[in-house]
């Protein structure tokens, strides 16, 4: 299987334009072709300009965005993890809440990354602000509206990302180095059969944001590590894409090009590229982000 020499130009990285971000994350490919992410401290959603030579703001939040997917059959609507909870958005931001799992006995906590499966169901992390051991959890948003506990007693969740047309997901815990892979019942969403896919201690950085492409291979973002990831589909490191930013945090391809998101939050000296999207030639081609689906909008 062809590794990321073959299929990233990482000798072209440029930045999409001259924004920077906090906290960089939830880069998905929509089925428009257009690409969004979120700069998530800041609660702004933004999509990559045409040619990635700009970041443009949709919509602000107040409090934090961890990511979003279009809503079904409502344009100019998003299903998004964002504050402590999961909230439908309209075009100028307001939410209608569906739930706020975040809230639950213990440290503070708010959303982290989330992602939308071939299902149309919507996964959010959840974590403790100061990344307290075990307070984590993934919950999923059901095409009925109801939201329920996936799993707990992770750190710091990443992804999901999903496989085998829905049937398989991909889950990080970034401080752990951990990625496992879970089978899923795309009818009821259970999870089964939990097992480690990959462990990348030996890599620079840790497991971040995710994405699987059409040929199976999981890329990941290893946050402080300087690098993308790419991993067989047996799990077997297939290398790494090496970045002028430190802090990689998500990535998706269009393509044409590999864009990564990172993050200056928790730099002491800030580089030149630390913060930007970062664009690279790639051939690399990924099945668009699914929109979410819902019953009704919530109240």
């Amino acid at each position: 299987m062809a590794g990321p020499d073959e299929l990233v130009d990482a000798g072209h990285v440029r930045p999409a334009g001259d924004g920077r971000l906090e906290l960089g994350e939830g880069l998905r490919l929509l089925a428009d072709g257009t690409v969004v992410l979120v700069d998530l401290l800041a609660g702004r959603l933004l999509r990559v300009g045409d040619d990635a030579s700009s970041l443009v703001e949709v919509l602000r939040v107040d409090g934090p965005l961890g990511a979003v997917a279009p809503l079904a059959d409502r344009p100019g609507t998003w299903l998004a993890a964002t504050g402590t909870g999961v909230a439908v958005l309209d075009a100028d931001g307001r939410p209608a809440w569906l739930a706020h799992p975040g809230t639950a006995p213990g440290p503070p906590r708010r959303v982290n990354d989330a992602v939308c499966d071939p299902a149309g169901a919507f996964w959010v992390g959840i974590m403790a602000w100061d990344q307290t051991e075990a307070a984590g959890s993934l919950h999923r948003v059901g095409p009925d509206g109801a939201v329920t506990t996936a799993v707990d007693g992770l750190t710091v969740p990443n992804g999901p990302a999903f496989a085998d047309g829905g049937r398989t997901m991909f889950l990080a815990d970034t401080p752990h180095d951990a990625i496992d892979a879970f089978d899923l019942d795309p009818a009821t969403g259970a999870l089964s059969g939990r097992r480690p896919f990959a462990r990348t201690h030996e890599l620079p950085g840790n497991p971040d944001g995710l994405v699987v492409d059409r040929d199976g291979r999981l890329w990941a973002a290893m946050h402080g590590g300087g690098c993308v990831a790419a991993f067989a589909p047996d799990g077997g490191l297939l290398g790494t894409v090496p970045l002028p930013a430190r802090q990689p945090t998500s990535v998706t391809f269009t393509g044409e090009l590999m864009l990564v998101t990172t993050k200056t939050e928790g730099l002491d000296e800030v580089g030149p590229l630390d913060g930007a999207v970062l664009a690279l030639p790639s051939r690399v081609r990924v099945d668009p982000t699914p929109a979410a689906r819902l019953p009704s909008t919530p109240t």
